[in-house]
């Protein structure tokens, strides 16, 4: 009887995910030939071809579609198999670094699953900007951690998450670029406020930090207050708050998150990674069936 070896599951799902080839093979370390020859053989065992190659995306075929959630289910029943069996080995503390913004927008859930799953192991969270994080897990300081991609930063780690950036203000009419455009971010050095000088900058604009906070919910009250714009993840960006996705503001990269492990993490901290890595997965699949109905893995999550 043929089975289904996990890793062509993954690749699959990845690729279903990103709607690319390319991105699924930088998450996975692998080339994208390698990706390519998963595909094919996973192909070849089920009989039916799963994907399919346009100029721009690569997108789901009726039997992918009907495929995709037989994977997922599998891979998460993996997950909790292992978690239900091993759960007794694992014990010790866990230091997690994680961006404030993050931590709390998408990671209780998931750590409540950790802490249930592992009652032996404590967790030890650090919020903090990325570049901190970054230095702190160089420094062996951190086990897990999560961050935001930098182009120019080498960060080794798997991609678990990308959305779009969004200009966010209280009043339509602050939306507008320019010498006078006040602007609400953290301190220094901050991936959101980095990606918001650049891209006013490109438009040879001089930006004004008018209002600097630490924290998402001091940033937001700003914003409310009317006292300077903000650059967010989509996800976070409330709905009670007028966005900009390039339409009158310049355009902003995507955010893109990162999940590394410490190479001499033990057994606590490559099981959270685990949980964490299944809680972004799952996250963008939810937003996948929702923007797209599951026939087109093109979007990215929120």
């Amino acid at each position: 009887m043929d089975t289904i070896d996990p890793a062509l599951l993954k690749a699959f799902v990845l690729i279903s995910r990103t709607g690319s080839f390319t991105k699924a093979a930088e998450s996975l370390f692998r080339s994208q030939s390698a990706v390519s020859l998963q595909i094919r053989k996973l192909e070849d065992i089920l009989g039916e071809r799963l994907l399919r190659r346009s100029a721009r995306n690569v997108v789901l075929t009726p039997a992918g579609t009907r495929f995709l959630d037989y994977a997922q289910r599998i891979l998460e029943l993996n997950n909790e198999a292992l978690s239900a069996f091993r759960a007794h080995e694992v014990t010790g503390l866990v230091r997690l670094g994680t961006p404030e913004d993050i931590a709390t927008t998408y990671l209780p859930r998931a750590l409540a699953d950790y802490a249930e799953a592992h009652p032996g192991a404590s967790l030890e969270v650090t919020c903090d900007l990325t570049l901190n994080l970054l230095e702190k897990f160089r420094a062996g300081l951190l086990d897990v951690v999560l961050l935001k991609r930098e182009p120019a930063a080498a960060i080794g780690g798997q991609r678990v998450w990308t959305e779009p950036l969004l200009w966010v203000s209280v009043d339509p009419t602050l939306l507008k670029p320019g010498e006078a455009l006040p602007l609400a971010v953290s301190p220094e050095p901050c991936v959101y406020r980095k990606r918001a000088f650049e891209a006013l900058r490109k438009e040879g604009f001089e930006p004004r930090a008018a209002y600097v906070c630490g924290s998402l919910a001091g940033t937001l009250a700003a914003v409310r207050a009317g006292l300077g714009v903000a650059v967010l993840p989509s996800h976070m960006a409330p709905d009670d708050l007028v966005t900009d996705n390039g339409m009158k503001m310049p355009s902003l990269e995507n955010i893109e998150v990162l999940l590394a492990t410490a190479s001499d993490a033990g057994l606590a901290a490559r099981r959270l990674a685990d949980v964490l890595e299944a809680a972004f997965e799952e996250e963008a699949s939810r937003d996948l069936e929702t923007a797209s109905g599951l026939t087109s893995p093109e979007a990215s999550p929120r």
